[in-house]
């Protein structure tokens, strides 16, 4: 009926948009690098979606340290952090 499908359609777009906001949530966390630990990802000048495409963190409002580096390693975040 018409009524399933709409509770169908509603559950699967429920799941998706928790999926995104998961991941969306895990690669903040990944990218929350303190500044003096950067590891730089990429040559002087480079853009935020060069940065992205090369699967890098971009961050340009800290002067003097990487702007584009590499995100921190899963088994780096903290304990309450791990799933």
């Amino acid at each position: 009926t018409a009524a399933m499908e709409s509770k169908v359609i509603f559950v699967v777009l429920m799941v998706f948009s928790l999926a995104l906001s998961t991941l969306a949530q895990y690669q903040a966390e990944t990218c929350q690098v303190d500044p003096i630990k950067r590891q730089n990802c990429g040559p002087p000048g480079v853009s935020s979606s060069m940065c992205a495409e090369k699967g890098c963190c971009f961050d340009s409002t800290i002067p003097g340290f990487p702007w584009c580096f590499h995100p921190m390693a899963v088994d780096n975040l903290p304990e309450e952090e791990c799933f």
